[in-house]
């Protein structure tokens, strides 16, 4: 094994010391840079070794079908799986067996409980002026309306500023609609931009309201609305919180803007579990040198109930099984264990806490890296290492790699791998962005199948995974440590 050699930021001598001799601080210095210099390449050229392999591995998966084909079977003989359910109890079986076909050295099931929110039937209408039936969503975690339903006036609000800026009572008895669109962007600024706006039940019932409505956080014009999870505040009443088809909010503000007073109907029946139990599937890949040093790729393997989950995550759980066996089907296995996580609870939160409780920090110590595939079919454009990584030669030669796939790598360090990695503690981190210009017009609706998935552009995806996941667990790079590389 090649000696490691960290890299740093330049120093500037203190003034104190401008009086010694060169014997006492020059010499010293310049026989530590030399040292540092010739290390340095040796150290890159050791890693240059890993280039051959590397890049045979990214060719080799942009020709490999798997990651498409473990999309397809999964929303064919699973479909959707919302946490806690049934249906995601039978997407972890499944899971399960298709990874101890594929060779898998460990796999395994982590259970925990879940707070499991079921949809049921539910229904919007327009009762007067202009009667019409409305395409609508619970949104995850809503509380029902009464039996009956809620037959109430709407208050129409073209952002959720406008809202906001309502005087306390203005909304007594009244159900209040957010119509403010989601703008449309390569990266996910557009949804953290109006994803409050999904939990704005409880603003709207410190106004007086008695339901919420909210346009569907997406970038498409299908009349499918797009639920999600909310979250109400305490202290406040709890009111039943809906999305509406981006076609039909619109429709509501022009019935608004009519100046006759719009009336709707609203009937949801969902209902919470309490202590349902759900599933992460985790699966390994033994290092044949290092077995304790853990490179992590995961994705979630539940949805949203409304479609069957194709983008969100079915072909992130595709990419990141394809990358790990690519890379187990070489002569000798990775110097590190490669581990896969199929998260169980994404959607609604628990898987991160689940994993972080049973993989204490003892073990994520021994976590080199972590990353989630968690945005999507479509192709990676832009990737984050960890701190300084960008720079080294480790960097480097990542760039290097991925530079024919379309993929810049950014100086920017990652500072999220995906919800499901939120809780681990010290872990380094990266973020492979794959385009989201066309996603939202998807996400968390029914329109989320599996004829949506390109797998050329999830092939792309798989190959950008799979040479980082490679160089990392065939090198011995440290990027806790100012990042030492070595192969």
């Amino acid at each position: 094994m090649a000696s490691a050699v960290t890299y740093g930021e330049g120093a500037i001598v203190p003034r104190r010391y401008a009086g010694l001799a060169f014997r006492d601080i020059v010499a010293p210095l310049l026989g530590a840079l030399c040292a540092l210099v010739a290390a340095g390449g040796a150290a890159a050229a050791d890693l240059d070794s890993l280039r051959p392999t590397a890049a045979a591995l990214r060719d080799k998966a942009l020709a490999s079908p798997r990651a498409y084909e473990i999309t397809e079977a999964l929303t064919t003989e699973v479909g959707a799986r919302p946490a806690g359910s049934p249906a995601m109890i039978k997407a972890a079986d499944w899971a399960v067996a298709r990874l101890k076909t594929l060779g898998f050295d460990k796999v395994w099931t982590e259970s925990f409980p879940v707070a499991a929110w079921e949809r049921g039937p539910e229904s919007a209408a327009v009762v007067a002026p202009y009667p019409q039936a409305l395409a609508v969503a619970a949104l995850g975690n809503s509380v029902p309306t009464p039996a009956g339903g809620i037959e109430a006036e709407i208050a129409v609000f073209a952002t959720y500023e406008a809202l906001l800026a309502a005087p306390a009572g203005s909304l007594a008895g009244k159900i209040a609609v957010v119509n403010q669109p989601m703008p449309r962007t390569q990266g996910p600024d557009g949804y953290f931009a109006t994803t409050r706006i999904r939990s704005g039940a409880s603003e709207a019932a410190r106004r007086g309201a008695v339901a919420y409505l909210v346009r569907s956080l997406s970038t498409g014009s299908s009349r499918s609305p797009h639920t999600g999870g909310m979250r109400y505040l305490p202290d406040l009443p709890r009111i039943p919180a809906a999305a509406l088809g981006t076609p039909d909010a619109d429709l509501l503000a022009r019935m608004a803007a009519r100046g006759r007073p719009v009336r709707i109907k609203l009937a949801l029946s969902s209902r919470i579990r309490e202590g349902a139990e759900t599933r992460t599937v985790v699966a390994e890949f033994t290092g044949r040198e290092a077995p304790e040093e853990i490179v992590l790729i995961g994705a979630h393997l539940d949805s949203w109930d409304l479609g069957t989950g194709a983008v969100d995550d079915a072909s992130g759980v595709g990419l990141v099984v394809d990358a790990a066996k690519l890379i187990a089907e070489l002569p000798q296995r990775p110097r590190r264990t490669i581990r896969v996580a199929l998260f169980g609870a994404e959607e609604i939160g628990g898987s991160a806490a689940a994993y972080a409780a049973r993989h204490g920090p003892e073990e994520q110590a021994r976590h080199i890296i972590a990353s989630e595939a968690d945005t999507g079919a479509d192709k990676v454009y832009l990737a984050e290492l960890p701190a300084g990584a960008a720079s080294a030669p480790f960097g480097r030669m990542f760039a290097d790699l991925v530079s024919p796939l379309g993929i810049v790598v950014s100086q920017t360090a990652a500072t999220d791998g995906g919800a499901d990695l939120s809780r681990l503690k010290d872990v380094p981190l990266a973020l492979l962005q794959q385009d989201l210009t066309t996603y939202f017009d998807l996400h968390h609706s029914a329109d989320d199948t599996f004829d949506k998935v390109d797998r050329h552009r999830l092939a792309q995806a798989t190959a950008a995974w799979t040479v980082l996941t490679y160089l990392v667990a065939e090198s011995d790079v440290d990027f806790r440590k100012g990042m030492r590389t070595s192969p």
